[in-house]
Formats: C-alpha cells, sequence, structure tokens
C-alpha cells in the first residue's frame, strides 16, 4: 500500500500553514483545486519515504526544531486498478478513517514529502475504519465531520474547524476523477513529484493509503505548534448520531496521539 496525500484540498489551509507560496507556480485546472499530490510512504523505497513512518498512539516530533503542526485529515483506504499499460483507471474507495498527516514548517525544503515523513510515528491513523458504502452523494460520508483538538497542560483545545467532509474542495467522483489523473501525468515540477514513477518504483501497488487534505485550523491550530507532552485527537463523527466530543461511540472514530 502506497502512502499519497493531497496538497490544498480545503479552503484556506495552506495560506495558514504558510505554504501558498510553494505553489505559486503550479497551475491548476480551476482555483479551488487542489495543487497535487505528494508521498509519505513509499513501500520498499531505499530513500527516507521507504520507512514506515505512521502510527497510531504516539508522535514523535523530529530531535531537532520543527514547527511541527497537526494536520487532521481522513484517509481513504483505495484499490487501485491498472490497465495492460500499468497506468491508473480507477480507484475503489473501500473504507476511511482519521489521519494526522503531521507536517513540520521546513524552510527551503524542495518537494512536500520532505516535511511529510521524518521517522516512525511522523504520522497518525486511526485504530477503527469505517467500511464506504458508496464514495458518492447518499453514501455514509455525507453525514460525517471532522475535528480536531489539542490537549495542553491538561486544557483542551480546538485545533482544527469542525467541519463536513462534504466541504473538501474535490469530493467523491471529483476527487477520485483527478486523483488518476494525478497519479498517471503529474509531473516532477517545483514541490511535486512524478508520481506514476513511485508507482512503478513500488511494483505497482494494488492499495493506495490516500490522505485527502486537512481543513483549516482554528485560532489555536494556526497559532501553535506542537510540543512534547501534548495530546492530539482527530475526530470523525456521525452528526445524525454523534456530538463533535471525545466520547466513544461505534460510529466514531477518534485518533489519539501523545507527543514525544
Amino acid at each position: 500500500m502506497i502512502g499519497l496525500g493531497v496538497a490544498g484540498n480545503f479552503a484556506h489551509h495552506l495560506e495558514q500553514a504558510g505554504e501558498l507560496e510553494d505553489f505559486k507556480d503550479v497551475v491548476t485546472e480551476e482555483l479551488e483545486a487542489p495543487k497535487g499530490i505528494f508521498p509519505f510512504y513509499l513501500p520498499g523505497s531505499e530513500s527516507f519515504l521507504g520507512l514506515y513512518c505512521i502510527g497510531t498512539d504516539r508522535l514523535d516530533l523530529p530531535s531537532y526544531e520543527a514547527n511541527a503542526q497537526m494536520e487532521p485529515e481522513i484517509a481513504l483506504a483505495c484499490e487501485i486498478v491498472y490497465d495492460d499499460a500499468n497506468r491508473v483507471v480507477d480507484l475503489i474507495p473501500q473504507a476511511f478513517t482519521a489521519f494526522n498527516d503531521c507536517t513540520i514548517r521546513k524552510e527551503g525544503a524542495k518537494k512536500i514529502s520532505e516535511k511529510k515523513s521524518w521517522g516512525e510515528n511522523s504520522k497518525g491513523i486511526g485504530n477503527k475504519w469505517i467500511p464506504i458504502d458508496r464514495f458518492e452523494e447518499g453514501g455514509i460520508m455525507d453525514r460525517y465531520q471532522l475535528c480536531s483538538y489539542l490537549r495542553r497542560d491538561g486544557v483542551l483545545h480546538r485545533y482544527g474547524v469542525d467541519a463536513p467532509l462534504c466541504g473538501y474542495s474535490y469530493f467523491y467522483g471529483k476527487l477520485k476523477n483527478w486523483l488518476i489523473v494525478k497519479m498517471n501525468d503529474q509531473q516532477d515540477f517545483g514541490p511535486l513529484e512524478d508520481i506514476s514513477a513511485h508507482l512503478k518504483s513500488c511494483q505497482y501497488p494494488s492499495y493506495a493509503l490516500i490522505s485527502i487534505g486537512a481543513t483549516a485550523y482554528a485560532e489555536f491550530g494556526e497559532k501553535h505548534y506542537l510540543q512534547h507532552g501534548d495530546e492530539v485527537y482527530v475526530v470523525a463523527y456521525d452528526r445524525e448520531k454523534d456530538s463533535d466530543g471525545l466520547e466513544k461511540s461505534d460510529s466514531k472514530i477518534i485518533l489519539h496521539q501523545k507527543v514525544y
């Protein structure tokens, strides 16, 4: 399973993260379109991206001053379908979970991926998956919201805005079709990479873990980087059944990581 992320799929996130300048030369098809996709895990690679970087209950910050921020997201487990020429012709989203695409605000990084993985437990993933009945309007994901919190010194702060999944700029069929195009044709340009080359080097994996973009930050999240001792929470909940709090339920996914 290859690990891929979507950059700029939620209004205002790149501006808040101070990364809009990185994409100044990237031209998109539409104003609200995401900027591109990036790798955060390449199974079998001898590069730093070959190290499995995803944890479930702990987040390890780099040993250097890193200015790390939580990036609350939804991650999809997708089957990849190729044609005889090894081009991606379909993605089949099978389940979703909460994801922390934790990112360091690294000056001078040439590629997005350089900010996305620095060792084990660089990222976070929920320990429960919700099956996707259909990845289109009318499906289970219509009802889901995403929110996030940080607990510091015993005080719980809202870190990201509480947002419906349908609030993503690209979602459902529009997102899937865009992903297929980028997996086949995205060029190595600026902060972006040639994803088709990565698929080839990973021997055309059958599955992809795709984090579909971070929400906008609440005021606290925008102004505070992560510190040792923090606890972070990314919560995906069914608004017809659950609240946005940290109470557990069968339909709620709570990713909880302690920061080291």
